[in-house]
């Protein structure tokens, strides 16, 4: 089992900066793969960007690309999501994924491991 914890959320203008962090407990000590999604209002969750806990390889979806960055703190077992030049179009619940395996995915059903999710909402 894992824990996920987000934190970071806000209300924030456009063209701001946030950074959330999501952080994990439990058993960790395995190969992970990890992601960011979203869930606006009347939408479905989408794939934001994604990770592999071993080798650190990268990947977005094309919404967020050069704008957000994904990265992870091996000691303190805590993923992070830099959203820069944000959006209103960004404003949704995101949530921390997690799943025991490698290699890519975005998709939602593919991750066992999910957090209570943070808002996030961009003002025009």
């Amino acid at each position: 089992q894992v824990q996920l914890v987000e934190s970071g959320g806000g209300l924030v203008q456009a063209g701001a900066s946030l950074r959330l962090s999501c952080a994990a407990s439990g058993r960790t000590g395995v190969p992970y793969r990890v992601a960011w999604f979203r869930q606006a209002p009347g939408k479905e969750r989408e794939f934001v960007a994604g990770c592999n806990w071993v080798g650190g390889s990268t990947y977005y979806a094309d919404s967020v690309q050069g704008r957000f960055t994904i990265s992870k703190d091996n000691h303190k077992i805590t993923v992070y999501l830099q959203m820069n030049s944000l959006k209103p179009e960004d404003t949704a619940v995101y949530y921390c994924a997690a799943n025991r395996a490698v290699g890519r995915s975005t998709r939602a059903d593919e991750y066992a491991y999910w957090g209570q999710g943070t808002q996030v909402t961009v003002s025009s």
